[in-house]
């Protein structure tokens, strides 16, 4: 019993020898990586076998032959141990920084959701308290005149159309942001896609004052996509332009191929966006101080074009030109 107490004592002792500055060391490394924790972890753990072994053999608890052994078996052990432990303690690190990266997202999600829903409340009571009271006014026969009923039945028109414009893109958000949107690829000539949507923006921007061109004929590219969603993307993009350039200036569609694919540009001449805000222009509800008008749109159009592009496997930013800003979006050519 004596030996058996003599030996508990030296593994005791050998073990908090190396324990104690282990804990020492781990308080220093508290900042570092998880990986770096496990390894040390372990190291402890190998030295206070090794400690105990060695106090054993200079009691003489353990011959030289057995000393040999057991140092080769500790030797091993520590080794595998280690690399085993460097291995799971990278899983566990990037596990680790892939749960981080998930909740920052949700609370991204989670704010821009709420931000969402804040404009969209501001967006729908301003033109239905408008619809209300032209419809009470008609119902109730304070207006009589031809010109102001039909100027009253023309307004109620326009805001119909402007909050059913806000449901569609809502509607086409809450499809990208679910996962639901399925596209049909097919081989996509580009410039049909822009000829159509250019055609269609037409009377808004001439109605503007904004003068519109198509810079891309005889270079455009055939892209493997779904032609309604690409078609709504350049019509995002044009209606954005249109909607920030002043009355006299221009919009201008270009595109082509180059070795990263085929390519789309959308310029237009609203004097550039302010620094601080490029990053936040594709968020959703993000319109920008000067746009926080009535007919300034939902800030949703943007939020779309990205969702749609990156659907397509693509890239999509925005950068600052001279007069203007640029949108460049770029897809898989065939």
């Amino acid at each position: 019993m004596g030996d058996l107490a003599l030996t508990f004592l030296i593994a005791l002792v050998g073990s908090l020898a190396v324990a104690g500055p282990g804990v020492l060391l781990l308080r220093q490394l508290r900042h570092r990586s998880v990986t770096v924790h496990v390894c040390v972890l372990l190291a402890i753990t190998v030295l206070a076998v090794l400690a105990g072994v060695l106090g054993a053999a200079w009691e003489m608890f353990i011959s030289p032959h057995d000393l040999r052994v057991l140092l080769i078996v500790v030797a091993v052990a520590g080794v595998v141990s280690l690399a085993v432990a460097l291995w799971r303690g990278r899983r566990l690190a990037a596990e680790a920084m892939w749960a981080s990266q998930v909740r920052q997202t949700e609370r991204q999600l989670e704010a821009s959701r709420r931000e969402l829903v804040a404009w969209v409340s501001h967006d729908l009571r301003t033109p239905l308290a408008g619809l209300r009271a032209m419809a009470e006014a008609l119902e109730d026969g304070v207006v009589a005149d031809p010109a102001t009923v039909a100027d009253y039945h023309r307004r109620i028109r326009v805001e119909t159309d402007r909050m059913a414009e806000l449901v569609d893109d809502l509607f086409e958000l809450s499809r990208i942001n679910a996962g639901a949107l399925r596209l049909s690829r097919d081989a996509i000539f580009l410039g049909d896609v822009v000829s159509d949507a250019v055609a269609s923006a037409v009377p808004v921007a001439s109605a503007c004052g904004v003068r519109l061109v198509s810079a891309g004929d005889g270079r455009w590219p055939t892209v493997r996509g779904s032609e309604p969603e690409l078609a709504r993307i350049v019509a995002n993009l044009l209606r954005n332009a249109i909607r920030h350039t002043p009355s006299d200036g221009t919009v201008s569609v270009s595109g082509g191929r180059d070795d990263r694919g085929g390519w789309l540009a959308v310029t237009d001449s609203c004097g550039g966006i302010p620094e601080a805000d490029l990053p936040r222009v594709f968020d959703v509800a993000f319109r920008g101080e000067a746009a926080r008008t009535p007919g300034g749109g939902g800030g949703l159009g943007l939020a779309i074009v990205r969702g749609l592009v990156l659907a397509h496997d693509g890239a999509v930013h925005v950068a600052n030109v001279a007069g203007g800003c640029r949108f460049t979006v770029r897809l898989p050519a065939v």
